[in-house]
């Protein structure tokens, strides 16, 4: 009763909004360090690491000879860069802020903010660590061409857009089955460091092999991309739609998961785990 509302238009309530979202994003990227800088560095950190570690794999396997002609590190991180990008949004969005949380009970705060701070935060930290990398790679190690790295980045967003899709469907069934939906996301992200098909090259899979791994939107982002960064790979056994009607798909489902969660969740339901 002595609530005073005040009434905005549709771009004030928009601005208003963004402005939050804004706000839960910066909050998001220094949740792992006080000083956003050093959250930058650690996730850098973490992709040179994945590179040199394939980079030196691939050197003591003896499996360089079976990868695209061109810059082999360039290879290399085409993939793990989709890679990390994927399964940190995939991370984020299912660890996002649900509606059993006590943030949500701050009037301005609901879960569309706290899903979309956690998506444009992972984008962020990845982008930013994306151009960083080949910068210094580009201007200290030897000089890198990309065939179309419009089309190239487009399939970083897509990687960055399937990630949505399965995050929200788990942060949607995390209430009703946290401890599974836990487990789950651990194995699906340590199983795409191999179903995600960075280490080989897709043309180069027998059949029965590419119908392992062709239900993986991941699979299909990756293999696209890397047809765009080399002008002398064209992917025969990927597609470009597959992964976006998949990430449109998941993202539907799991608004309306997380639709039907908001309105049936208990925080008493956490009292008797």
């Amino acid at each position: 009763m002595f609530e005073q509302r005040v009434h905005r238009s549709r771009l004030s309530s928009a601005v208003a909004i963004a402005e939050l979202v804004y706000h839960a994003a910066v909050h998001s990227v220094r949740k792992t360090h006080q000083n956003a800088l050093a959250s930058i560095a650690i996730n850098m950190v973490q992709a040179v690491v994945f590179v040199l570690t394939f980079y030196l794999m691939f050197e003591i396997l003896g499996m360089r000879g079976n990868t695209i002609r061109g810059d082999f590190l360039l290879y290399i991180m085409s993939g793990v860069f989709l890679f990390m990008t994927h399964v940190k949004t995939l991370g984020a969005v299912a660890g996002a802020e649900n509606s059993t949380s006590g943030m949500m009970k701050h009037a301005p705060m609901n879960t569309a903010v706290t899903i979309g701070a956690a998506a444009l935060s992972t984008l962020y930290i990845q982008v930013l660590t994306l151009v960083l990398i080949l910068f210094v790679y580009d201007v200290v190690f030897v000089q890198i061409t990309i065939d179309q790295p419009v089309y190239a980045f487009g399939m970083l967003l897509m990687a960055w857009f399937t990630g949505i899709g399965i995050g929200l469907v788990l942060l949607a069934a995390k209430p009703w089955a946290p401890q599974f939906v836990g487990i789950f996301t651990q194995i699906y992200q340590r199983a795409n460091m191999i179903a995600s098909g960075k280490m080989f090259v897709a043309n180069a899979l027998p059949a029965y092999m590419v119908n392992m791994f062709d239900w993986n939107p991941l699979f299909h982002a990756i293999d696209q991309c890397r047809g765009y960064v080399f002008l002398n790979y064209t992917p025969h056994n990927s597609s470009l739609e597959y992964p976006f009607f998949v990430g449109l798909g998941l993202i539907m489902l799991g608004l309306m998961g997380e639709f039907f969660t908001r309105r049936h969740a208990s925080v008493s339901w956490n009292a008797k785990r």
